[in-house]
């Protein structure tokens, strides 16, 4: 059990792929990501996992079968699980996110 906080600062970064970076705190059941995505970041299958979450900083791309939505700071997202709602993130040349997500662990 943790004490209500989670503090990120203490947590170290991970780096999963290239241009992606993201911190986790996790209790099993739910998790919340900390998550920065640079323009080296290139995702080349479709995502059909569930998003929710809120973009700190900067801005992203994010392809929906063909629709380019764009989400830039102050900006949430809700992202429905699903080939309806597949999608592909995409950085613009010297541009980064940074975003949390809140999810199913």
């Amino acid at each position: 059990m943790h004490d209500y906080l989670i503090n990120f600062e203490a947590l170290e970064w991970e780096k999963p792929q290239k241009g992606v970076a993201q911190k986790i705190f996790s209790d099993g059941a739910k998790r919340i990501r900390l998550l920065r995505f640079s323009d080296e970041f290139v995702e080349t299958d479709w995502c059909m996992k569930g998003h929710v979450g809120y973009v700190l900083a900067g801005e992203m791309l994010v392809d929906f079968n063909g629709t380019l939505k764009r989400f830039k700071t102050g900006d949430g997202l809700w992202i429905n699980e699903g080939a309806p709602s597949k999608h592909k993130v995409s950085i613009e040349k010297g541009k980064q996110v940074e975003l949390i997500l809140f999810e199913s662990a």
